[in-house]
């Protein structure tokens, strides 16, 4: 399993409720062999990453109401899958059919439009509300993102831990010019640049986005 987690009781979490749908706390206990306390602390961790929900079920009689937990999509999208590869391929076969300069012309139109969604659905919030609202955009997407002021305080780090088109990015590393223009239009009226770069060996990719 190729996940944002080390393999751990969570990932057994998530393997359970990728089989089994709309499932308690004590059943998960039970099936794990540890305490329900221990599984709740394990699952509100879970749900705080976007990995799980839960749904209350009404309460019947004097009993309390149930939480019933299942995967998000995003949760689902820890296990493997080979839309990567995929996708490399599909461009790879447009760049021989249609050329390479088409295909850069259908990523920088694809990364426009979600840079403009992403500002549909930000708005024109103060900065640091927007990088919040972004943040948690981006982590609905299967990113892990941090964001915090610069030092000198003039202005805030944006940072991303992994890439959810990582094999893309390697067999098309223009895509990330693209995801810099991306930025730069969500933050259109700040000065956006690329600090760190996952492609180029680093940990993270990171954003200076300041006045």
């Amino acid at each position: 399993m190729t996940s944002l987690i080390s393999p751990s009781t969570k990932e057994e979490i998530l393997r359970y409720l990728l089989k089994n749908d709309r499932v308690t706390a004590q059943t998960l206990a039970e099936k794990l062999g540890i305490s329900p306390q221990a599984v709740r602390r394990h699952l509100n961790d879970l749900e705080e990453w976007g990995l799980v929900t839960h749904a209350v079920t009404p309460a019947k009689a004097m009993g309390r109401p149930q939480y019933l937990y299942s995967l998000t999509p995003q949760g689902k999208s820890q296990f493997p899958k080979r839309y990567g590869e995929f996708s490399v391929n599909l461009l790879q076969s447009l760049s021989r059919t249609v050329g390479q300069e088409s295909v850069r012309q259908l990523l920088h139109q694809q990364w426009q439009d979600k840079a403009q969604h992403y500002r549909q659905l930000i708005g024109h919030l103060p900065l640091r509300e927007r990088l919040e609202q972004l943040a948690l955009l981006r982590r609905q997407e299967g990113y892990i993102t941090e964001w915090f002021p610069h030092s000198d305080g003039e202005g805030f780090i944006y940072k991303e831990y992994n890439c959810v088109i990582a094999e893309v990015a390697t067999s098309f590393p223009h895509v990330c010019s693209h995801e810099l223009e991306m930025f730069s239009a969500i933050f259109a009226e700040f000065k956006v640049d690329r600090i760190h770069w996952l492609v180029g060996g680093e940990h993270f990719c990171g954003y200076s986005i300041c006045q």
